[in-house]
């Protein structure tokens, strides 16, 4: 009988069930390798070729190798110790890499932050994980993150050491730079030869990607991770000459499961944006001519003169991964795009390269694994829909998660008796050519009331992102003193596009079958959306500006 028991047991963490992995491990889905041994073998193998590229960088395997196993050591050092909690808050550059490559070679556990955090996440998230280490970028002109960190020390007692990432160490950081460069590489790797791995435990703390609230942890194990991005690499054929530009934060699973990490393991190229200028962000893909994007709204307008130059076949090289509205980026883009469904808690979903045209904009795809488990069923029951029905999706498989951290009450409403996560997503499904699709229709939640009729949100954007001038756009409810909420949506264009106005894009949707009562009736456009703490788009940032235009009708908010 395969063990499957971690050799230590972390307090707040559910493992998995048991029998469940046994039966994983004896298909041969999970097994003995852990992220770090998974990592180390692929760096060896590619050691000359370039992994990290990007403006002033070529860094190679072995150099990635060698940093992070030098930056891993010197933790230890600092009187670190195996499962101790880290948690890394930057803006992308190689030195966040190389500390979270770091950090699961030293044994120790990444909670992933974003940059973008303030006091009221940090504060929870260190305290409810014991984080022991503050990794803070250290050149951010926009603010002072070295100055908060010490804060931060005040606030959460646990929090004993502050690593500065970039630029001259300050009054009470070490520097990062200064760490690797005084651990010797012979004695780094003694230190680590002495860390126990094991392929049950927890290997990284992510953190949910709700809209609204404080993120709730995600404890993500070593095993499944490791599974969760080779079954992404396989479905997707990611190989060691891909290039990948996804300048989304490193730290988001979306980034580490589906893209940076997989690419790693495959010795492909991962180019880093130091910042989201527009030139900065054209030189990337001039210089370093990416195979697989990423790229959301506001970075694909940037993007785009560059991409536009591209003669034909450097088009059929390049792959785009998108939410929704895949055709509409084929169309702008002149490559193939696919959709992607995905959550931190568990289940990927991708179309495929050689989907029907209608399946790949219509659906999100299928699950990466032929072992996810997903039941539609209706909304707070476990009683199925019949194929084409909508109902509430749950997911269960080889990577999907059976409780959040230390919210075991909580817990025994997002799951249920045999282990399916309640995703709160809306979904439909169809077995078409022998294969079942799947439909996003939206979230639970995400619905606005005009007068007792139901608008589901996701349904109408995607539709309107069918207009020819819509790039991205966001429905939420605003208010209204007759219907107590009506349709607004907001809009970002494509380049040289001009909005439609309410009553052409009432006509749009009616050509496209949308019933009249889901029309939008107000359209707002912005140069970019609001982000929320997790870096997700902020509806609730969205509603509270279209509640503001509405009590000052004659003043113009800026977007």
């Amino acid at each position: 009988m395969i063990d499957v028991e971690p050799r230590v047991r972390l307090e707040g963490v559910r493992y998995p069930d048991a029998g469940r992995l046994r039966r994983y491990a004896e298909l041969g889905l999970l097994g003995g390798e852990t992220l770090a041994g998974a990592f180390a073998r692929s760096f060896a193998l590619h050691a000359d070729r370039p992994a990290l590229v990007g403006p002033r960088l070529r860094m190679s395997y072995r150099e990635l190798d060698r940093d992070s196993d030098r930056l891993g050591a010197a933790m230890l050092a600092l009187g670190l110790v195996r499962l101790d909690r880290v948690l890394l808050q930057s803006g992308n550059c190689a030195e966040l890499l190389v500390a979270f490559l770091a950090c699961l070679k030293a044994g120790l556990i990444p909670i992933c932050a974003l940059q973008a955090f303030r006091k009221l996440e940090v504060s929870y998230l260190a305290k409810l994980a014991d984080a022991r280490l503050h990794l803070v970028q250290g050149d951010d002109a926009r603010f002072d993150d070295v100055a908060f960190a010490r804060e931060m020390q005040e606030a959460v007692p646990t929090l004993r050491h502050i690593v500065q990432a970039r630029g001259e160490p300050r009054a009470g950081a070490h520097g990062l730079r200064r760490l690797i460069d005084g651990m010797p590489w012979e004695r780094a790797r003694t230190m680590l030869a002495d860390v126990e791995h094991d392929p049950w435990q927890v290997a990284v703390f992510q953190l949910s990607g709700g809209t609204t609230g404080v993120p709730k942890i995600i404890p993500r194990f070593q095993s499944e991770y490791l599974y969760n991005m080779r079954a992404v690499a396989a479905c997707n054929g990611y190989t060691r000459d891909d290039v990948l530009f996804f300048p989304t934060p490193y730290m988001h699973n979306l980034n580490m499961g589906c893209c940076f990490g997989p690419f790693l393991l495959c010795g492909g190229a991962v180019t880093v944006a130091p910042d989201l200028a527009e030139e900065t962000l054209r030189a990337l893909v001039r210089e370093h001519r990416p195979t697989w994007f990423g790229a959301p709204g506001p970075i694909l307008t940037r993007i785009a003169p560059e991409l536009a130059r591209a003669d034909e076949g450097e088009k059929a090289r390049r792959r785009f991964i998108t939410s929704k509205n895949a055709g509409g980026m084929a169309r702008l883009t002149g490559s193939p795009a696919r959709h992607i469904f995905g959550m931190t808690e568990g289940v990927i979903m991708f179309t495929r390269e050689d989907d029907p045209c209608h399946l790949n904009d219509g659906s999100v795809g299928r699950p990466v694994s032929e072992h996810d488990e997903v039941k539609i069923v209706r909304q707070g029951t476990e009683e199925p829909v019949a194929d084409g029905e909508i109902g509430e999706a749950l997911f269960r498989g080889p990577y999907t998660i059976q409780g959040y951290y230390k919210s075991a009450a909580e817990d025994a409403h997002r799951f249920t008796a045999d282990g399916h996560y309640r995703s709160g997503d809306l979904m439909s499904s169809r077995i078409e050519g022998g294969r079942r699709y799947y439909f996003f229709q939206g979230r639970i939640k995400d619905v606005i009331d005009r007068g007792g009729e139901k608008i589901n949100a996701e349904e109408v954007e995607g539709v309107v992102s069918r207009h020819p001038a819509i790039l991205n756009c966001a429905l939420v409810g605003m208010p209204d003193p007759v219907y107590g909420e009506k349709a607004c949506l907001f809009a970002t264009l494509r380049p040289a596009a001009r909005a439609p106005d309410v009553e052409e894009l009432g006509r749009f949707l009616h050509d496209e079958g949308l019933a009249k009562y889901k029309w939008p009736e107000r359209i707002e456009v912005l140069a970019d959306f609001p982000l929320s703490a997790s870096g997700k788009l902020s509806k609730q940032i969205l509603r509270e500006r279209i509640a503001a235009i509405l009590a000052r009708p004659n003043e113009e908010l800026p977007t």
